[in-house]
């Protein structure tokens, strides 16, 4: 196996690798090395692998960004996209147009959500469908007049997007410096992670309790007239595949009712049956004033999200935009024919294939391989919930006192996995699963082999630094 471009690859003036180098920026890259190391260029794949330009496969552990749920080669979606390219490759749903394909979704996908959701608005990625979370937060306060209740409350660690509004949202400091961020309205409370912000012997119960409490003072302190919504990820993807303390999200949502707190589900990363439900508000027993979705809906394999709302916000945002003429929101290629196709398939294969009681199926031999590696002397917590997890390195396990140099194992231990053929997610000094679901067990045995294989490598390089 190898990773990043070869130097002879990155001299050749012709080459991919240094023509990419030469052109694009890229996301969530550091660029003076990128144009060191060069690009590791995926070229294909085939169920739960991966294959570069060199032909090395790899077990994609992470779906590629926590999306590809069917793998990288479900025919019934490629041909579902072809099938609506011939038909009708574009058309809007501006001015009152609509097209059959989106009119199909939208009716399958408010009847398949959580109850109370009754209408959809479709956006074409997490962070623009939270970003119309912001904008239909202010709108819906505006319409009932109530003009200072505007303030959204997120949590430290969370993570909703990266455009001006999402990225404000989020809870990390990369996503946040030298952006000026976050903009004003936006609060963050605490982080709800028990192994590390939990006062010594408090139970989760308790310290579910005192996360409410905070966010309750929270309220007080800025003015229950002023809050609107309360935002988060059922489980925490990109901070760390951070699951709820037990009680907690009950807790929460105790407090958002009693101050008319929206009450915003991010489920980018959980929606579709990560979580051994279709939906993480249905593990978490979450009832969702606004629902956000994206990544698994087309399996990754057309761009679109959804916003899903009551009919209480939904009435409010119709009334109003009777009143002044138009609800002013939209995006060009919002409900695109081709990702209603696809993500249309996508719900068809779920539904007949019974990926869910798959996921339910393949998650206890994923858990139990992951807690496997729990009395490893460099692992500090295991984490998991259906087909997601993580693992959290520490010094000292008995202090959990993090590496003196934040990130260097991790980045080590990714090197390490990409030689043995896995693709995982490094999360600071951890890592992050989220496997394509149609993996089977004998498919999860074989990752965590590899896996296993690198953090001993990483390890050994550890002791001897």
């Amino acid at each position: 196996m190898t990773g990043p471009a070869s130097s002879h690859s990155l001299t050749s003036p012709n080459s991919l690798h240094a023509r990419d180098i030469a052109y694009s920026l890229h996301p969530y890259t550091n660029a003076r090395r990128h144009e060191q190391i060069g690009p590791l260029i995926i070229k294909g794949g085939d169920g739960i692998h991966v294959f570069d330009d060199s032909g090395n496969r790899y077990i994609e552990g992470m779906a590629g960004l926590w999306n590809a749920a069917l793998g990288f080669n479900e025919e019934r979606l490629i041909e579902a996209g072809v099938k609506q390219l011939r038909e009708q490759p574009y058309y809007h749903n501006f001015n009152h147009r609509a097209h059959p394909a989106a009119i199909e979704f939208a009716e399958r996908l408010v009847k398949v959500a959580p109850e109370g959701l009754t209408k959809v608005f479709f956006a074409n990625s997490g962070s623009e469908a939270n970003d119309t979370v912001i904008k239909l937060v202010r709108y819906f306060n505006n319409a009932l007049g109530r003009r200072s209740k505007k303030k959204i409350i997120a949590r430290l660690r969370g993570y909703h997007g990266i455009t001006i509004g999402a990225g404000s949202l989020t809870g990390l400091p990369l996503n946040h410096d030298d952006f000026d961020l976050p903009i004003p309205g936006i609060l963050h409370t605490a982080c709800p992670h028990h192994y590390r912000y939990a006062e010594k012997g408090e139970s989760e119960e308790a310290y579910a309790t005192r996360l409410a409490e905070q966010l309750e003072a929270m309220i007080l302190e800025e003015g229950p007239d002023t809050v609107a919504a309360f935002i988060g990820e059922p489980i925490m993807g990109a901070g760390g595949v951070i699951v709820p303390p037990r009680t907690y999200w009950e807790k929460v949502q105790a407090v958002c009712r009693r101050y008319d707190v929206l009450v915003a589900v991010d489920e980018v990363i959980c929606g579709f049956g990560r979580t051994g439900h279709m939906f993480a508000c249905e593990t978490f027993n979450i009832e969702p004033d606004l629902l956000v979705l994206s990544k698994q809906i087309t399996s990754g394999y057309q761009p679109l999200s959804a916003v899903l709302m009551t009919s209480r916000i939904y009435d409010a945002v119709a009334d109003n935009s009777n009143r002044i003429g138009s609800f002013g929101h939209g995006f060009t290629t919002g409900a695109h024919p081709v990702a209603m196709a696809v993500a249309l398939e996508s719900l068809n294969v779920y539904e007949e294939r019974d990926i869910v009681g798959h996921v339910r199926d393949v998650a206890g031999v994923f858990e139990e391989r992951l807690r496997s590696f729990a009395n490893h002397p460099i692992v500090g917590e295991v984490r998991c919930c259906g087909l997601i997890g993580a693992l959290e390195f520490v010094a000292d396990k008995e202090t959990k006192t993090a590496f003196a140099q934040p990130g260097m194992l991790g980045s080590y231990l990714m090197q390490r996995a990409l030689a043995n053929g896995l693709m995982a997610r490094q999360v600071g000094d951890g890592v992050a699963f989220a496997p394509p679901l149609i993996i089977t067990k004998s498919q999860i045995n074989d990752m965590f082999d590899r896996f296993s294989r690198a953090l001993d490598d990483a390890y050994k390089w550890h002791r001897e630094a």
